[in-house]
């Protein structure tokens, strides 16, 4: 696969479903009375690990592409599996599972890929152990494999170190299976999925600054959701249409909850051309359709609290960044170190071998923007971001960019590439 300069950018798209709500449709109508029928189900490898591992537990679930109807057993209706869970690349499969796990009468084990197998488990195994899991770290290294042993969960009231969704999830799904009432208070507010979803499951959640509560044993029943456009997918097309010359593109139908939508208030302050337009709500979540054009942009900084907002769209950030005027600075992001990738790393070397002005730091990194871009080989490190991010810079810059591995897409976007080729002019 190759990507080239393009002369346009025009067109209507759609981009695949959201890929938090996608995970947490299979496992909230898992552990819930009846039926739940996802549409617009993110068709991914990653979601599908999810999929496969409550089958693993005796979970009826069928899924026809983007269509899966989930047959739910009830908070206490998962079998015991024959064999450890297999999460694949995904760490939101890892870290929520765990919290359902630790409230079941059987002992069961998950692992994942080589990325999985270095990405700390340790900020999960805390919580879980509180409230009284047996939950281990099987390597002793504070990552996957996990074993996870039921035993009777007690409520806490959790701080966490880490603005971390997957983190507080994790807790308030243990929370389920607690008498009384759980809590998570982070330093800053992460995307709250859960919180939405579980609430209109039947689940008695509140949320109140930073904290977020939720009473045990509920009775939970499934549910009919309709899945939005995943704003991380509509990123790297927001970006495209921003950078790239004689753009005009709508994306239909993305999830714009304010806890995910960082990206578009950055786009905003670096006086980019991007409207809402149809703004509606969807199952519960805010949707809009989004409007971008070519945009002379210009640098910004991106600090504090909108952060876990826009955490995954860091690298195409950083993209967006290195076509602006003027130096861009990212901080506060240190969470990037231990994604797929290090990202602060990855970002620094291709965007560095595309040509572009990069200093990382501990952090987050410093972009000055101008320099004329050239296409070269990506270093992807197999992270789908990486990949999408950097097909993007190519689209804008001067020659050939070609990847070390385009497959990794697969993970979110199994589309990406023929996305692009439908709305390219060259």
């Amino acid at each position: 696969m190759s990507i080239n300069k393009v002369k346009s950018l025009k067109g209507e798209i759609t981009v695949p479903g959201d890929k938090s709500i996608s995970h947490r449709g299979v496992m909230f109508g898992s552990i819930s009375e009846g039926t739940t029928e996802l549409t617009g189900f993110l068709d991914g490898a990653d979601c599908r690990s999810t999929i496969s591992c409550f089958k693993a537990m005796g979970i009826d679930i069928v899924q026809d592409n983007d269509h899966v109807v989930i047959h739910g057993k009830g908070l206490n209706g998962l079998s015991a599996p024959s064999k450890m869970l297999d999460v694949g690349n995904s760490g939101t499969t890892t870290r929520l599972i765990s919290g359902i796990l630790a409230g079941q009468s059987f002992t069961s084990s998950l692992n994942g890929d080589e990325s999985i197998q270095k990405r700390p488990m340790g900020r999960i195994i805390t919580p879980l152990t509180q409230m009284g899991a047996n939950i281990r770290s099987i390597k002793n290294n504070g990552c996957a494999p996990l074993e996870i042993g039921g035993s009777p969960l007690t409520p806490i009231h959790y701080d966490s170190p880490v603005a971390s969704a997957q983190v507080k999830s994790c807790v308030l799904l243990a929370g389920l299976y607690a008498d009384g009432i759980t809590s998570v208070t982070e330093p800053v507010l992460s995307r709250n999925h859960t919180e939405l979803m579980l609430s209109g499951f039947g689940a008695n959640i509140k949320s109140q600054g930073h904290t977020a509560s939720i009473e045990g044993h509920p009775v939970l029943t499934g549910q009919k959701i309709e899945v939005p456009g995943d704003i991380s997918s509509a990123a790297y097309f927001i970006a495209a249409g921003l950078i790239c010359p004689n753009a005009d593109l709508l994306i239909k139908n993305v999830n714009t909850n304010p806890s995910r939508a960082g990206i578009i208030k950055v786009a905003q302050e670096m006086g980019g051309n991007i409207k809402l337009l149809n703004e509606r709500i969807v199952s519960g979540e805010p949707v809009a359709d989004i409007h971008v054009s070519s945009s002379k942009l210009r640098g910004c900084e991106i600090s504090g609290e909108i952060i876990p907002a826009l955490i995954d769209e860091i690298p195409i950030i950083a993209v967006m960044a290195a076509f602006a005027e003027g130096t861009t600075v990212i901080k506060d992001a240190s969470e990037l170190k231990v994604k797929e990738s290090d990202r602060i790393a990855t970002v620094t070397e291709n965007l560095k071998n595309m040509g572009g002005n990069i200093t990382p730091t501990d952090d987050g990194m410093i972009i000055t923007g101008g320099a004329s871009l050239k296409g070269t080989r990506i270093n992807t490190y197999l992270d789908h971001r990486i990949a999408m991010s950097f097909a993007i810079a190519g689209l804008a810059a001067d020659g050939e960019t070609t990847f070390d591995n385009e497959a990794c897409c697969q993970i979110s976007y199994p589309d990406f590439f023929k996305t692009i080729g439908a709305i390219v002019n060259r």
